[in-house]
């Protein structure tokens, strides 16, 4: 079945049975806007397809504050530190640790220099800037300033992708519009002023340096000012569409800058600058150009004009909307609140879609910045206190499920295969270099390559390594065909494999025991006296479920192994009625700061995860109910509060359901992007990832859930879905 096909055929039902939702409306009526107090911004406003993003300033373009250009191919290695080689990165090996008397070779503390190159590297770069440059009416080159521009009005139409700015400079109007390709990373600018009937406005591109030096890249990317650190050089092509290329060289790394349109002029400002001036030719009102990145070993094909720029991304977006499920909490609903939702979840859709919709896993930050940095272990501060711009396989969960529930598939497709692509990595880390006997070890941090960051928490994480069979399960819901239980075969197996050989036979207690060493997802407790953590075991047993379903569907024997380990895990450490932390912990935990000041991760046993073999619901409610008086909320941020909104709904109190989603300390932006807080930089793209799994699951419902938006309440709410799939 075609993926929009089957989004098209869920929506139908519930148009049938309640009328249809009028999308466009309900999308406009959140366009993210801007005027003066915009010029002082530090967000931008975006316009992307998932593996390109163009950050825009009120003018449109990046004229007044450089905002950055990403992408999810655009990678560069630092060279290597003085006396250092290659060789001496391949050869890098990390301290051993028994696990169980067992030595277990780990990728950290093997060296500073390399172990520090190899967190920071690759790093994702900013492919440069692109804004309006004016000269006065005796041809003299102007620096505009923000107190030049007045009367700005600025729109971002979602339902076509398109960005509108409006203002005035000197008094003279300028209406620029900016969209992205949707193929390929390219973005189409027109640009409509009398001043370009009298020669006075044009365009500037100027290039950063890039490096994984920096602690954080937040708000803005790169080095304008180490000119003497790379190189750029302009060509001038004597035939095709293509006016002016310019080549980008970063250490080893070289990018091609490419641009075609209306007639112009380009020159450089100067030898040791990197900026370069473009001059329409023909006196006219309007220019047209397209501005296109990539790598040098890509083939420039298919570089769009400009006008078909625009009408493809208008139909890209037209079906994204369309094509794929909604949620509408605004129209009938009567509580004042349910207008700011609708809004977050609008306006974190295209986001998502912008920033999180590329080939490869995203950061953080997704293509806004550079702003997530690896936080750093105590042990090895001086190691990992650096940036590690890297996929994170960890937050992969939040970045990504959200597309499954609304069946955004040819979305969720395009990055889900990382898990075949990093399997041999990942049996390779398991067996070759940690020496267990079967299996994939999944990373938490990673690159292009599937190797590990260096870092006690990268390396010791262990809550990412079920998320494969989550990926899994809800493509077989989606697609319940034999190609689907291949396509998933061999990663579900090795998966369970490892988990199955992780967990260690306890012959005194008869049970097989998780860690030590190892961090729980909130990474707060001592890896050495970690044992039998409660998200990770119910995680666990949730995991090798689905996994010995899955060769049962495809009529293969289940290993002994995996079926032994799960009948016997541990049962959940439970201290005073509650579920705690790990086992043994001490039992005055909740009042500790030490552990009560991070993910509240024990609200998931009953939330984000569904009941699972061993839990006692009674005793999970009461858990979430103590993690409301007890746990530092003030210090929790992103994905927490979707996070504790799914326990409150799944336990029957869908007041405080909302109340979480809704919480002061989860922000959103005038332009929707997920503030960080006090914690991690802005964006914190896994809290918009949460809010749509949350919000999907709390609407269109999960396994066992009863009646129609089971998550909400019916004082107040009236909530209407098209297209979603229920959450497990």
């Amino acid at each position: 079945m075609h993926i929009f096909a089957l989004g098209l055929s869920l929506a139908a039902t519930a148009q049938t049975a309640q009328g249809a939702i009028n999308r466009h409306s309900i999308v406009s009526r959140f366009n993210p806007t801007r005027n003066a107090s915009g010029l002082s911004a530090t967000t931008p406003m975006q316009v992307g397809n998932g593996n390109f993003a163009f950050g825009a300033d009120v003018t449109g373009l990046q004229t007044l504050l450089p905002f950055a250009i990403m992408s999810s191919w655009g990678w560069k290695n630092d060279s290597f530190p003085p006396g250092l080689s290659q060789r001496d990165i391949e050869n890098y090996r990390g301290v051993s640790w028994l696990n169980h008397g067992r030595p277990v070779q780990y990728d950290f503390g093997g060296g500073g220099a390399i172990e520090q190159w190899l967190i920071s590297n690759p790093n994702r770069v900013n492919l440069g800037r692109v804004g309006l440059l004016f000269w006065s009416a005796s041809g003299i080159l102007q620096n505009a300033s923000h107190s030049d521009f007045t009367n700005v009005d600025q729109e971002l139409d979602l339902w076509t992708g398109k960005l509108t700015s409006h203002f005035r400079f000197e008094g003279f109007p300028i209406k620029v519009e900016t969209a992205s390709a949707q193929d390929t990373s390219s973005v189409g600018i027109n640009i409509e002023s009398p001043l370009l009937n009298s020669g006075r406005l044009g365009l500037f591109l100027d290039f950063p340096w890039n490096d994984g030096k920096a602690k954080f890249s937040a708000p803005f990317v790169g080095n304008w000012n180490a000119t003497e650190d790379h190189s750029t050089l302009l060509e001038i092509p004597k035939a095709g569409n293509i006016k002016a290329r310019i080549a980008h060289k970063l250490d080893s790394a070289r990018f091609i800058t490419s641009l075609l349109g209306d007639p112009f002029s380009i020159e450089r400002d100067s030898v040791s600058a990197h900026r370069y001036s473009v001059r329409p030719r023909k006196k006219a009102s309007l220019f047209s150009i397209t501005v296109d990145y990539r790598a040098e070993e890509l083939k420039e094909n298919g570089i769009p004009q400009t006008s078909s720029l625009f009408a493809a991304s208008a139909e890209a977006w037209n079906k994204y909307w369309m094509q794929s499920g909604f949620v509408d909490v605004v129209t009938g609903s009567t509580d004042t609140r349910a207008e700011e939702l609708q809004r977050r979840i609008i306006l974190s859709r295209y986001l998502m879609r912008v920033n999180e919709a590329g080939d490869t896993p995203p950061q953080e930050s997704g293509l806004v910045n550079n702003g997530w940095v690896s936080r750093y272990t105590p042990n090895i501060r001086s190691l990992t206190s650096r940036a590690c711009l890297v996929f994170s396989m960890e937050m992969y969960f939040w970045h990504s499920a959200h597309w499954a529930l609304w069946n955004n598939w040819d979305l969720l497709h395009r990055s889900n295969a990382i898990y075949e692509h990093f399997l041999g990595a990942s049996i390779e880390r398991a067996q070759a270099q940690q020496g267990w006997a079967a299996g994939a070890r999944w990373p938490k941090m990673t690159d292009p390559s599937g190797r590990s960051a260096p870092g006690q928490i990268n390396n010791l994480l262990i809550w990412q390594q079920p998320h494969p069979l989550i990926f899994a399960e809800y493509e077989y819901r989606a697609f319940p065909t034999q190609e689907t239980l291949e396509k998933w075969r061999d990663v579900v197996t090795e998966t369970a494999n490892w988990m199955a050989t992780f967990a260690w036979h306890n012959t005194s207690t008869g049970v097989y025991d998780l860690g030590p060493p190892m961090y729980v997802v909130s990474e707060d407790t001592s890896p050495n006296v970690t044992q039998n953590p409660a998200l990770e075991l119910a995680y666990w047993r949730l995991g090798l479920g689905i996994a010995q379903k899955w060769l049962t569907a495809l009529g293969e024997n289940v290993p002994r192994e995996w079926t032994e380990v799960a009948s016997n895990l541990a049962t959940l450490p439970i201290d005073n009625g509650t579920y705690a932390v790990y086992e043994g912990i001490e039992s005055n935990f909740w009042t500790d700061p030490t552990y009560t000041s991070d993910h509240p991760a024990l609200v998931g046993l009953h939330g984000w995860l569904p009941p699972t073999p061993g839990l006692d619901i009674n005793i999970a409610k009461a858990t979430a109910e103590k993690v409301q008086t007890h746990w530092n909320i003030t210090d929790c941020w992103g994905w927490d509060f979707p996070m504790l909104a799914m326990s409150a709904a799944r336990n029957g109190d869908k007041d405080r359901a909302v109340e979480w989603l809704l919480n002061p300390l989860f922000v959103f932006d005038d332009v929707g992007m997920p503030v960080g807080g006090i914690r991690v930089p802005t964006p914190y793209f896994p809290g918009s990832g949460a809010l749509l799994y949350a919000v999907a699951m709390m609407a269109g419902g999960w396994d066992g859930g009863q009646g129609e938006a089971p998550g909400f309440p019916a004082d107040g709410w009236k909530v209407r879905t098209e297209g979603l799939s229920r959450a497990l």
